[in-house]
């Protein structure tokens, strides 16, 4: 598992047939590179600046770089229509929306990378704001007509926290919440030691990690394993009037649990930046399920990204032209 997520939302990140399969086929070396789907003046700028050639899409082209949250079966085409690109950017840290595409071309020898990682500040601290609202009962206080002494509310200070997801969202939060003192536990694919974290176990021991949590953080990536990874049994699990916080995918938790734990009480609240369906409809229980707070996928928004971005791009484009390590790859068999 890894950080989220999102392509996080379906705008963007700034302002086909068969693939190939001759056993010939090999990478080629550096060349143009193309900004897709239209040339973006900030990717293109941070491609040129980190001494890359931008070029229109056309036989030479080696490397794209793909600017919008969708359009994989524009992509598609591109990359059947010229087997010599040997490397694809994709936008966003999760990938989910190209996993057909990526499913596709997993075989041919060409090199894909995500900007995982590269958002997880924004993202990280998004999710302790929800934490710490959900915490001290803000959806109740802002919704206040009048001064109502009530004496509801719980500090983050030495809690148990579990941070489902070992990515960069992850990292950023266990920076984030050493200064609180709290004792939290990795889920990930694997039970491999995370720097800061009080301990980590793999995903088989989720529930087990899960009993003694008063504050859930999801931050993994959405594959098939991780989908409805969060679900009735895991919920139940939480103690009474534990928190839940997603920034990662909407479907990584069960909605209809989700939903069902609000209103018997027995999750004492959720900070949401994602939901199941999403958008999610006008009049859906959530809207108004006890103590929840609702962003509609902004944890980063676009002024924040577009910098990242086209750091990303450009550390990439610079290792691209130098034969070395491309950061963010995407593993396609994981799914991220």
């Amino acid at each position: 598992m890894t950080d989220a997520a999102s392509p996080r939302r379906p705008h963007r990140v700034v302002s086909g047939s068969q693939p190939p399969t001759s056993p010939a086929w090999r990478p080629a070396s550096p060349g143009p590179i193309a900004v897709l789907p239209d040339g973006d003046p900030v990717v293109t700028a941070a491609v040129g600046g980190a001494g890359g050639a931008v070029a229109a899409l056309g036989p030479g082209t080696r490397g794209i770089v793909w600017t919008a949250a969708s359009g994989a079966e524009s992509l598609q085409h591109a990359l059947d229509a010229h087997p010599g690109v040997s490397w694809v950017q994709l936008p966003w840290a999760g990938v989910d929306a190209f996993a057909p595409l990526l499913a596709r071309f997993r075989d041919d020898g060409r090199t894909w990378t995500s900007a995982k990682g590269a958002y997880a500040q924004p993202v990280a601290e998004h999710a302790l704001m929800l934490a710490l609202a959900v915490l001290r009962e803000v959806p109740m206080r802002v919704r206040a007509e009048q001064w109502d002494v009530d004496e509801r509310g719980r500090t983050l200070f030495g809690s148990d926290v579990v941070i489902v997801g070992a990515g960069g969202i992850a990292t950023e939060l266990l920076r984030l919440l050493a200064p609180f003192g709290v004792r939290v536990t990795v889920v990930r694919r694997r039970d491999e030691p995370v720097e800061g974290a009080w301990r980590t176990v793999g995903v088989a021991d989720l529930g087990p990690a899960l009993e003694h949590a008063e504050v859930v953080f999801v931050a993994a990536a959405l594959t098939g394993e991780t989908r409805g990874l969060i679900g009735a049994r895991e919920l139940q699990r939480m103690p009474h009037g534990a928190v839940l916080v997603n920034v990662a995918r909407g479907a990584v938790v069960d909605t209809d649990a989700l939903v069902a734990a609000l209103a018997s009480g027995a999750l004492g609240g959720a900070g949401l930046d994602v939901t199941d369906p999403e958008p999610l409809p006008t009049g859906h229980p959530l809207w108004t399920a006890p103590n929840t707070i609702i962003t509609p996928h902004v944890a980063d928004t676009e002024a924040m990204v577009v910098p990242l971005f086209a750091e990303r791009v450009g550390r990439n484009v610079a290792a691209f032209l130098a034969g070395r390590p491309l950061e963010g790859r995407i593993d396609a068999g994981a799914g991220y």
